[in-house]
């Protein structure tokens, strides 16, 4: 733990426990998860959650480091922030300001000095100690604490009371895995979340069974590598991810189960074949390729080729014909030629995804691809991008207008936008808005598609047997 010791000018100091936090999470399903665990720790000294920055005594950014673009948007939100802190500050008011996440693990010292507004900075595998470290920062103390210890953070956690999980809706994650040891030559996630490292098998079906009692009915299992899990059981023998859905898919409760985020490397078979054999595993597939180029794949150790990724592809998809896939893009790694890209393109019209996302390769300090001489042009990598972006969206919006005239099983999670409608998600995460009953909320039901609009499809209950009309 490193300490600064120059505080800011005094302000009127806050009670010594309590008020209401306000937890602003940016990036992966990871960091919504740790956002939820921050918001359970503090609620256990007294802290009650806010979705209001105006009625916050403590505002926690949990940030994302994996472009740059996503980093400078946390400064720019910093900036706000010790705006509002000053002005209370003249009120007699005091507010702290926490970072934590991958920046605060990257640039700990460094968010330090270049806001000084911010209190406290707090890596994703330390922020079990926050209310130490909240208490040592009304003393005046600006502190960072980004040592790794993950088995210590989940002994420390607490637990969410029933009354959190309900007000969380009927989906929920469940963290089986965090950091990953694949060092991919553009990421920075090794250095910010650390080696691997798998839960117990207790653990997560302790965590997993609260949540199903609560009343959620679909999880989520995530990692940063989900399918490299290997935890051990009570008796010390190691679990694969596809060993711990079988499981979960015969717990009472339980009407999905997903997992996310996945590397090829550790697609295994058993895990495929999970696709055929467990009911409740939604049949959609988010899998990160990254580029359509051999070259380029080697150039950033990925460890698979383009032929490895499509086999993956027809693997699943015997085992699971109905199965949809999504991934991740990333265009102007250095040294991508017009050739290498034409490779990626191939490669999604070959496959044809249902949903992905793309970005512009972002140089992160410290990784190899950042210290290549052969940088991409920025207009070239614009260009990339639109093409590849325009290809598919084009995907997208043909995956979701072959659903209309289809009934399929949709879960309903929320009231809709209009009066008398409700609005759940589709198997492969679309959203679907029918008129319905409030108390069909938490419940699976036929839903025959009647439109797809350019980001929902719209449908009608159908009764038992009903087949969808066109």
């Amino acid at each position: 733990m490193a300490f600064s010791e120059a505080p800011e000018a005094a302000t009127a100091e806050s009670p010594e426990a309590g008020g209401k936090v306000l937890v602003k999470s940016y990036g992966c399903q990871m960091n919504v998860y740790d956002a939820t665990r921050m918001a359970d720790l503090l609620g256990r000294e007294g802290y009650a959650e806010t979705a209001e920055e105006a009625d916050a005594d403590l505002v926690i950014l949990n940030t994302c480091h994996i472009r740059e673009r996503a980093a400078e948007k946390i400064y720019s939100e910093l900036g706000k922030l010790a705006l509002e802190k000053r002005a209370r500050a003249a009120e007699g008011r005091d507010m702290k300001i926490v970072v934590a996440g991958c920046v605060a693990q990257a640039e700990g010292e460094e968010v330090l000095k270049r806001q000084r507004a911010v209190d406290l900075v707090v890596g994703p595998q330390s922020y079990h100690r926050l209310p130490d470290l909240l208490k040592q920062a009304k003393q005046g103390r600006r502190l960072t604490d980004t040592e790794f210890d993950v088995d210590e953070k989940f002994d420390a956690l607490p637990q969410p009371s029933r009354a959190q999980i309900r007000a969380r809706g009927v989906s929920a994650f469940v963290t089986v895995q965090e950091g990953c040891d694949k060092f991919c030559s553009f990421c920075v996630v090794p250095y910010t979340r650390g080696a691997e490292v798998s839960r117990p098998v207790a653990d997560i079906l302790a965590e997993t069974q609260r949540l199903v009692d609560a009343g959620v009915r679909e999880i989520t299992l995530i990692g940063q590598n989900v399918n490299a899990y290997r935890g051990p059981d009570d008796k010390g023998q190691e679990w694969s991810l596809a060993r711990l859905l079988a499981h979960l898919g015969e717990m009472e409760g339980i009407a999905r189960l997903r997992y996310t985020t996945s590397h090829p490397v550790d697609m295994a078979q058993d895990l495929i074949d999970a696709h055929e054999s467990i009911g409740k595993l939604m049949p959609y597939v988010h899998l990160p390729v990254q580029s359509g180029s051999d070259r380029v794949l080697k150039a950033m150790n990925r460890r698979h080729t383009g032929a490895d990724f499509l086999d993956i592809i027809r693997r699943l998809r015997l085992a699971r014909p109905d199965v949809a896939m999504s991934s991740d893009f990333i265009v102007g790694f250095p040294g991508e030629t017009d050739a290498d890209f034409a490779d990626t393109l191939a490669l999604i019209r070959e496959v044809g995804f249902a949903a992905s996302f793309s970005f512009k390769y972002s140089p992160r300090p410290g990784t190899p691809g950042a210290e290549r001489t052969d940088q991409i042009d920025e207009e070239v990598k614009r260009e990339r991008l639109a093409a590849l972006q325009s290809l598919l969206e084009e995907q997208r919006q043909a995956f979701n207008a072959a659903t209309v005239g289809k009934t399929i099983e949709v879960l309903f999670e929320k009231p809709g936008r209009h009066e008398g409608q409700i609005a759940g998600k589709s198997p492969y995460m679309q959203p679907v808005h029918v008129s319905g009953p409030a108390d069909m909320i938490g419940e699976t039901a036929r839903v025959a598609i009647v439109a797809a609009g350019s980001n929902s499809l719209a449908g009608r209950l159908v009764g038992k047997g009903e087949e969808a009309k066109a």
